[in-house]
């Protein structure tokens, strides 16, 4: 299947994909802002710069897009056509790197909480459960949503 636009538009939409100051993580920073938690954005000196360091909690939080993180099971984790095998390889990269940074983190002492973009495309009220796993939670790694993969599903 070829691409509905030409090379250079697609260069030009692909370039304009944020990493940082997303969507998702702005909805995120300005829940955890109303409800009185202050937090340091993408602090360098931490493996992988978490998009919300939470110190005084020793916590981390990464706002994954399921897209370009992979998240297991998640209908917007898709994989292009064209091109199908550099995909395949992108992806494979940013599995491993997250893999990577995630576990030098929990080895240094923090906890990691990796929020999926997918949950937060849902209801209003989705991150009511947050401000208690800040305080009260003690486990070194979460994930949220967590989504059971499609049984018989085959994912590339």
């Amino acid at each position: 299947m070829t691409d509905i636009v030409d090379s250079q538009t697609r260069s030009r939409m692909m370039a304009g994909i944020r990493s940082k100051n997303t969507r998702p993580e702005l909805h995120v920073r300005q829940y955890l802002h109303s409800k009185g938690f202050r937090y340091r954005l993408h602090d360098k000196k931490l493996p992988g710069s978490p998009d919300i360091v939470l110190a005084k909690y020793h916590l981390a939080i990464f706002v994954h897009g399921c897209f370009w993180h992979r998240h297991s099971g998640c209908k917007f984790a898709t994989t292009p056509v064209q091109n199908h095998d550099n995909w395949i390889q992108k992806f494979n990269q940013n599995i491993v790197r997250d893999k990577i940074q995630i576990q030098c983190l929990i080895d240094t002492g923090w906890k990691v909480l990796v929020i999926w973009e997918c949950g937060l495309k849902s209801a209003t009220n989705n991150l009511l459960w947050l401000p208690d796993y800040i305080k009260l939670n003690d486990s070194s790694y979460e994930e949220w949503p967590k989504l059971i993969p499609l049984s018989g599903a085959v994912r590339s």
